[in-house]
């Protein structure tokens, strides 16, 4: 079914519901946007943490080597 065809549908199927039960679908939908958009947004994370892991192997950077400067930034010792 088309993305126009389908809107159409719900539209229609809106149309003859009380107030109240208008609420809900508003809800029910804003519920799946953000569950959507919480999906998407860990996909871009994962994605950013696989090439700033790509990056650091190529230029020889450790899981010790950032450990080491994390700890270096929270006591205040960084070069």
């Amino acid at each position: 079914m088309a993305e126009a065809a389908v809107k159409e549908i719900i539209l229609q199927e809106l149309d003859g519901l009380p107030e109240d039960k208008a609420v809900e679908v508003l809800d029910f939908v804003r519920f799946l946007k953000s569950k959507w958009e919480e999906e998407a947004l860990e996909r871009r994370f994962s994605s950013a943490l696989e090439e700033i892991r790509k990056i650091a192997k190529q230029r020889g950077i450790t899981e010790e080597d950032i450990q080491a400067e994390i700890q270096a930034v929270r006591a205040g010792k960084r070069e």
